[in-house]
């Protein structure tokens, strides 16, 4: 028998005239449609006079619905796998499912469209030549600023998604380990209150503490990347850094470490703390 196909069809990530002509048609089609979250997806259906069988498939249950799925499609059904907006799989459900459909041999095909973070990048004025995708930052700000870290010397732009009850702590934590870099706010992109706003990290920090209304919806972040150390100079503080730290606590190995090489305290300080051993 023939095996299936499993497509994973991009949906709109607001506006509902951004669903595309080929999504519609394959949602249309197919035998049924595994989702992220069965009631969010059957509002879209709906709006379209859709009616197909949902499943649901999420983080909870994604390793035994895989197994199951992929059953189906190998006895000849067509799937389509949809999250609850934007592109399958970025920064949510849905590896399983398709890393086994591949090891089945089940043919896997992408019905393309939106996506909030290369929306975002798009319109953030930052450089979109070359980019990083980080997702969600650690939700603890310990975790947090230790990630930062080691994100702090890449030069590339950098966009992280952010739920709206930590966007302040965030955005102090950028400031405090990153520097007054460029930063872009998008929220809510293709929604009635889209808002893109692009400055300072210091003056986005101030702004979202006065404007309440920048703490709702949808969060992406694009971050200018380092532009203050090349390549050879990270290399070589880290190198000063865990010399140091062999005979030094963090807080007194940063600070020597940043008058040895004229880096920035805090950044060897964050760079020490991410060396330390996790519980």
């Amino acid at each position: 028998m023939t095996a299936g196909v499993l497509y994973v069809v991009a949906t709109p990530i607001g506006n509902l005239g951004d669903i595309s002509a080929r999504a519609l048609r394959t949602l249309a089609e197919v035998d049924a449609i595994a989702a992220e979250d069965t009631r969010h997806t059957l509002q879209l259906l709906q709006h379209f006079d859709l009616r197909k069988t949902l499943i649901a498939l999420h983080e909870h249950n994604e390793a035994e619905q895989a197994e199951l799925l992929v059953h189906r499609l190998l006895a000849g059904e067509q799937l389509a796998l949809v999250s609850d907006a934007g592109t399958p799989l970025i920064s949510d459900p849905g590896f399983r499912l398709v890393s086994a459909a591949h090891a089945a041999g089940v043919p896997v095909r992408t019905v393309p469209g939106a996506s909030a973070a290369m929306a975002a990048l798009s319109v953030s004025g930052q450089s979109c030549d070359r980019f990083v995708f980080e997702g969600f930052l650690p939700a603890r700000s310990a975790a947090r600023r230790g990630r930062l870290a080691e994100l702090f010397a890449e030069q590339r732009s950098l966009i992280f998604y952010e739920a709206p009850h930590r966007l302040q702590e965030t955005l102090a934590d950028l400031l405090g380990v990153m520097g007054d870099r460029s930063i872009t706010l998008c929220r809510e992109l293709t929604k009635a209150y889209e808002t893109v706003l692009r400055m300072p990290l210091s003056e986005l920090c101030e702004r979202v503490r006065h404007d309440a209304d920048q703490c709702r919806g949808e969060i992406v972040l694009v971050l200018a990347g380092c532009a203050s150390q090349s390549g050879g100079d990270v290399q070589e503080h880290r190198r000063v850094l865990d010399i140091l730290l062999q005979e030094l606590p963090p807080s007194q190995a940063a600070a020597l470490a940043a008058r040895l090489t004229g880096g920035r305290r805090k950044w060897f300080y964050e760079e020490a703390l991410a060396r330390e051993p996790k519980d």
